[in-house]
């Protein structure tokens, strides 16, 4: 295709990653996430500190976490340093190390992408309202299904192999799709071992802290609220990143692209929910290596250069509530017909 080469061309000056940003941002977003976090803890119940508090430290840790994003499309011997440092500022005491999201390189694979077999693709927009629904519903349980997994079914998984095998097949690996079903992968089974003990490790402090009363019930409370806050913010982000009207059949990269969505409206909106470059998620399934800081730069461009009727320009939307609302007015309109969920839960 005439305009993806000529896209190709566009965005190669901006291939090359900053460390120093990279750096800079993360330890400025998990600073402002742990310091609202105290002020959110520590603020007297209900008071306009306590909720400001909550309000941005949420934020923050969605912003921070984000960066695994960016660390799963690195080579894997590429900034190691800041790979530790995510895990010891947010991943392990989130419950989220990066590694267990290494299944995202199948959301980019022509095999996976759009299928039963893609952890991080429903097809919302072709199914009964319901199932937008349910998505949804997940939000709250997410933080409790974390703990469950590190705290408990991670020491238990030591000690018989089927329990073992099933904990790398259903729980290991980080996704929005819950009929996923994937094996992780042998060769980084030590590295995940680690950061499974680094996981334990944390909630058996937290529980020690508890046990000695430092802690208290309300305290949990409040860890999940914030991790649910969190988690969140996330999870409706991504009800903007495609399209979700693929039945399940697998899609070339042009169709995985025209299936993808940039959000371009300049709104507060916009800033909360799409942090380190998600707002450019169909420019990111275009060109998967682009950094983060350099996705706005490099849209820009393209919409500057690339000819009007280019397919590029169709993926641009300003409004998420427009791109959301899109997907519902689908999902109504698929009422009555055959749903492709069927395909989705054989998988389970």
């Amino acid at each position: 295709m005439t305009w993806l080469r000529e896209a190709r061309r566009i965005v190669a000056p901006y291939m090359r990653r900053r460390p120093g940003l990279y750096w800079l941002d993360l330890l400025a977003s998990a600073a402002v996430a742990w310091a609202m976090t105290a002020l959110y803890f520590l603020a007297p119940a209900w008071s306009l500190p306590q909720l400001v508090g909550f309000a941005v430290a949420g934020a923050a840790f969605f912003r921070a976490g984000t960066f695994m994003h960016e660390i799963v499309h690195m080579a894997p011997d590429d900034m190691p340093r800041f790979k530790l440092a995510f895990n010891v500022l947010v991943g392990v005491p989130l419950l989220a190390p990066w590694l267990l999201y290494r299944n995202h390189a199948g959301h980019h694979s022509r095999g996976e992408y759009g299928t039963p077999g893609d952890g991080e693709y429903l097809p919302l927009a072709a199914a009964p309202p319901v199932e937008t629904l349910r998505y949804l519903l997940q939000i709250p349980v997410l933080p409790v299904l974390a703990v469950i997994r590190f705290g408990v079914l991670g020491p238990l998984s030591r000690l018989r192999r089927g329990w073992r095998e099933w904990l790398l097949t259903r729980g290991s690996a980080y996704v929005s799709n819950p009929y996923y079903r994937r094996r992780f992968p042998d060769r980084e089974l030590g590295a995940l071992q680690r950061v499974e003990w680094a996981c334990a490790a944390w909630l058996a402090l937290l529980v020690a802290l508890t046990i000695a009363g430092v802690m208290q019930g309300v305290h949990w409370l409040m860890a999940w609220a914030l991790l649910s806050w969190a988690l969140g913010l996330n999870w409706v982000r991504n009800l903007a990143a495609h399209g979700y009207r693929n039945a399940g059949d697998t899609m070339s990269h042009a169709a995985q692209f025209e299936d993808s969505i940039n959000i371009t409206g300049q709104t507060w909106l916009t800033c909360w929910l799409f942090p380190v470059g998600l707002r450019y998620h169909a420019l990111h399934h275009l060109f998967p290596g682009l950094p983060y800081h350099a996705l706005g730069p490099a849209h820009r461009r393209l919409v500057a250069e690339l000819p009007a009727d280019s397919p590029y320009h169709r993926a641009n939307h300003r409004s998420y509530f427009g791109v959301v609302g899109r997907l519902l007015r689908g999902a109504f309109e698929s009422r009555g017909g055959p749903s492709p969920m069927p395909r989705w839960r054989e998988q389970a």
